[in-house]
């Protein structure tokens, strides 16, 4: 494959890293696709300083129609090669193909139209009328501002949903942005900067992207002085320190992180049905989703049969090439990732586990970072294997004697990002999804991912929501003007 120009994207002009460049890897084969740029920390600086200065001395943030405008142009211009796109997300993000058609890459693009709509159409100042708190007349006014130049971290399972709606919304609310992508999906990233500056309006350092191999980039992005919010999606471990780092300048945090979601199957529901969807959502891209429901928590008197069943399903995904149309269930990113997956694997069975199925690497892969999809019987909430991210195809059946124990067990987790509740009753199922203490919940298959809804998660899984309205207003300060009233000359 042809790779995209190494270059940054900084202060409106493509540039080559301080640093020279990177190799980036093709998960499916393990062969190096070509080079991305590599960033220093001079590069940064720049980028940041571009940022800042395209904020305080430009009408950017004032104006709207410009901003919509240039939003609106890198969703057609990224519209005009997605093709291109959807090549280099399934060869550098080992994405499967089926995916590109949807959250790995069409939706997020379409998906710019929401926070281009939303400011054209945002209330900027809301007018609260004439009141005389104290005994003085006064007229208030609700002002919502940008806050700054937002630094903006980003993972590499969903390279173009996350970066989308990160940069989307942020941009969109007046704000500039400086853009650190994980350094595994470097290309991704790369090829959103080079359209950007050769087929928008964007003004110089309005957006920066800074590709880097060197994690300490996006640290040093989050102890910033000049950065005034930080936005980060990765894990909740990462994310304390992304939290700490910006705690120095009491900035702005954003962070959408880990999670351990459970699928919560009820004594009434369709357990073939319930089942076939747990073993599709955890071997979608190879499980490497932080929403993903990787607990199957089922009925005890049914737990034999929900194991049989989860394990039919889970030997029918489509496991493989991600360039295949029909593969649902592809690679793992990287070697690290792999035995990262193997060693939970190895874990669990030390625990008590025993694995329906998989439990390591696939005969027929000599190459590519492939982990089998595996379903592990036989633990409890307690181990470590049911508790802790493995991100990966692995799904934990668990058993629950009844609604409250499911919901306990569900709800015994140190993350809430999301859950899913199947029940023939519809009203019982949405009762125990009222229980779960998470972002999102799926009741029997609803979809809640869309432009327009929020997600994001409780307890350890993280602050503030992205996409939605929430999540376009993550991105604004809130200013109070009380003028009083009769005090001056009227004009």
């Amino acid at each position: 494959m042809t790779g995209p120009s190494t270059q940054l994207l900084i202060d409106g002009a493509l540039v080559p890293g301080g640093r020279g460049t990177f190799a980036t890897v093709n998960p499916a084969t393990e062969e190096t696709l070509g080079q991305a740029a590599d960033a220093d920390g001079a590069d940064l600086d720049r980028a940041v300083a571009a940022a800042r200065n395209a904020f305080d001395s430009t009408d950017w943030c004032r104006d709207t129609a410009l901003r919509v405008h240039c939003l609106r142009q890198l969703r057609d211009a990224l519209g005009d090669e997605i093709e291109a796109l959807r090549e280099i997300t399934i060869a550098e993000a080992g994405a499967p193909r089926m995916l590109t058609y949807g959250g790995q890459l069409q939706t997020p693009v379409d998906d710019l139209a929401f926070p281009a709509d939303t400011a054209e159409r945002y209330s900027w100042a809301v007018d609260l009328g004439v009141a005389a708190p104290l005994g003085i007349t006064t007229r208030r006014t609700i002002v919502r501002e940008p806050f700054g130049v937002v630094g903006a971290i980003t993972p590499w399972n969903f390279p173009h949903q996350v970066s989308l709606a990160k940069i989307g919304p942020a941009l969109a609310a007046g704000n500039t942005v400086v853009l650190k992508p994980a350094p595994d999906t470097p290309w991704c990233a790369a090829e959103v900067g080079r359209i950007i500056a050769e087929k928008t309006d964007f003004p110089p350092g309005v957006i920066n992207i800074v590709t880097a191999a060197d994690h300490r980039i996006g640290a040093r992005l989050a102890e910033d002085a000049r950065v005034d919010a930080v936005s980060f999606t990765g894990s909740t471990a990462t994310g304390r320190s992304v939290m700490t780092a910006a705690a120095a300048t009491i900035k702005k945090v954003f962070l959408e992180l880990g999670g351990k979601s459970a699928f919560v199957v009820l004594d009434d529901a369709d357990l073939g049905a319930a089942c076939t969807a747990a073993a599709r959502t955890v071997t979608t891209h190879a499980g490497q989703g932080c929403a993903l429901t990787t607990r199957l928590v089922v009925p005890r008197e049914r737990y034999g049969d929900a194991v049989d069943a989860v394990v039919a399903a889970m030997s029918a995904i489509p496991f493989g090439d991600p360039s295949d149309p029909k593969t649902l269930c592809g690679p793992l990113i990287s070697a690290r990732q792999r035995d990262r997956v193997q060693y939970y694997l190895d874990l669990a069975i030390t625990e008590g586990g025993a694995f329906g199925c998989g439990g390591g690497r696939p005969g027929w892969a000599d190459r590519g970072f492939y982990i089998e999809p595996t379903v592990i019987a036989g633990l409890t909430n307690d181990a470590r294997a049911a508790r802790e991210e493995i991100f990966g195809p692995v799904l934990v059946v668990l058993a629950h004697d009844g609604d409250s124990d499911a919901v306990r067990i569900a709800n015994d987790s140190p993350y809430g990002l999301s859950g899913t509740v199947f029940g023939a009753d519809e009203q019982r199922a949405t009762r125990v999804a009222a229980r779960l203490r998470a972002g999102t919940i799926n009741v029997n298959g609803g979809m809640w991912y869309s432009a327009d809804v929020p997600f994001g998660g409780y307890k350890q899984s993280g602050i503030g929501r992205e996409m939605g309205l929430a999540g376009f207003e993550e991105y604004l300060e809130t200013k109070v003007v009380a003028t009083a009233v009769g005090t001056g000359r009227q004009r």
